[in-house]
């Protein structure tokens, strides 16, 4: 569903923030990737969602290849993927389910929707997205009252919204209690199980990793450090992914 070929990015000053950098994440897949700071991570995802393009290489997203497509065909494809990032970033004033439903806007770009409108039938869409998050009984609520793991989870349910087949989750628990991380990771690890996503999550703690991940893919100076199953990645390994990066 999701393949990085051979991707290197090189920035105007000389700087290599990726290279020859490949990775598949298939349908049902729920992939971590560790790293330090400017180790590539977060360059990764932007390469994906193509808000920076890569010097070379292919990103293939649902059959689509992303890296030579412009305008309307990008934007078209970009409905496939799905960012959910460390702030849930919500309409403050609006409620729960209006927030929800703002995901699906892509697929009705118009100056109604444009102005604030909701079609009706994404509304009632959006409440089964938030069952499926277990927030159904808070649709009427103001987003501005909600508590951080609930926030987060409202986002999820708006991603959801789009339809993607991709989803993409930049350090979705950083800014989290311990107990809500393991729901939002729970959530995850579902959606791709039993919602047949492909969901690639970057993360800076390796115990949530080793928790939850199928597949983990160590990323050092830009490259693919490791890329295997949970079960045989070492400790030791994860520790190397940390030597001598920025702090």
């Amino acid at each position: 569903m999701l393949q990085v070929k051979n991707v290197c990015v090189r920035y105007p000053n000389g700087t290599r923030a990726l290279s020859d950098f490949s990775i598949t994440v298939k349908t049902g897949e729920f992939v971590t990737v560790l790293g330090g700071n400017g180790s590539g991570k977060t360059t990764l995802l932007r390469c994906i969602t193509r808000t920076v393009k890569p010097s070379s290489g292919e990103i293939w997203v649902n059959g689509s290849e992303m890296t030579e497509i412009e305008g309307e065909p990008l934007r078209r494809a970009r409905l496939n993927l799905a960012l959910i990032s460390q702030h849930a970033s919500l309409v403050r004033r609006r409620n729960v389910l209006a927030n929800v439903a703002t995901g699906s806007l892509g697929r009705h770009f118009n100056l109604w929707t444009a102005l604030g409108g909701l079609p009706s039938e994404e509304l009632e869409a959006g409440r089964n997205y938030l069952g499926k998050v277990g927030l159904a009984s808070l649709e009427a609520q103001r987003a501005s009252t909600l508590s951080g793991g609930q926030a987060q989870r409202v986002a999820i349910a708006r991603a959801l919204a789009q339809k993607p087949q991709v989803l993409l989750a930049d350090e979705p628990v950083a800014s989290l209690d311990p107990e809500a991380a393991n729901e939002v990771m729970r959530l995850l690890v579902d959606l791709a199980t039993n919602g047949r996503l492909a969901v690639l999550c970057v993360l800076h703690q390796v115990d949530l990793a080793y928790a939850y991940a199928h597949r983990v893919i160590g990323i050092r100076r830009g490259r693919v450090a490791f890329d295997r199953e949970r079960a045989d990645v070492s400790r030791a390994e994860i520790e190397q992914l940390y030597v001598g990066e920025p702090a």
